[in-house]
């Protein structure tokens, strides 16, 4: 499948396939990942080495950051600030998709605590793997594609992974990345 573009119609929905493709390169089984939306333009302003590695074409370049720390991943956004240059965010995470039914039946153990819930949800048979990615734009518009693991009953390795795009999949990440644009104090990463 060729690389995605974002459309002059929808940027943020073809960064967000853009950011998923690339770190689909590197296989599943990856630590979440964020990205800073930077203007092509002002980047190769700022570093015109990069001018033979950049689509000129696109407004946006996804520029990956360093690694988020181990732990609370809203907490960690909750300390991210971003420089002006910077006009949106992306974040690729793996994370367990498990049908409405199993989520009712799991919601019922509120006084369990997160880690326990996560163990509950990574062991269910009925699980399947997916790496998320959302993507905002300081402009408010918001993306998401998520990658369903290819998987099959009878375990064959060639099963073909199922893309999914809604802005809708992950109301409550799309909102955290979007605070990270709002001026609190939060100290810089990138």
């Amino acid at each position: 499948m060729p690389p995605s573009e974002p459309s002059a119609a929808h940027p943020v929905a073809g960064l967000a396939r853009e950011v998923e493709e690339f770190v689909a390169a590197a296989g599943w089984d990856q630590p979440p990942q964020l990205f800073a939306l930077v203007p092509t333009a002002a980047l190769l302003d700022e570093q015109p080495e990069l001018a033979g590695q950049l689509d000129r074409a696109n407004p946006l370049t996804p520029v990956a950051q360093e690694p988020l720390p181990d732990g609370d991943l809203a907490e960690s956004l909750g300390r991210i600030a971003w420089p002006e240059i910077v006009v949106g965010c992306a974040l690729a995470q793996e994370i367990i998709v498990l049908p409405p039914d199993v989520e009712a039946e799991l919601d019922g153990l509120a006084n369990a605590d997160a880690q326990r819930l996560r163990r509950a949800a990574a062991d269910h048979p009925r699980r399947t793997e997916a790496r998320l990615v959302a993507a905002v734009l300081r402009d408010g518009e918001r993306a998401c594609v998520m990658r369903l693991r290819g998987a099959s009953p009878d375990g064959d390795e060639d099963a073909v992974d199922e893309i999914v795009e809604s802005p809708d999949l992950a109301p409550n990440l799309l909102e955290a990345l979007t605070t990270t644009f709002q001026p609190d104090g939060a100290t810089g990463l990138g």
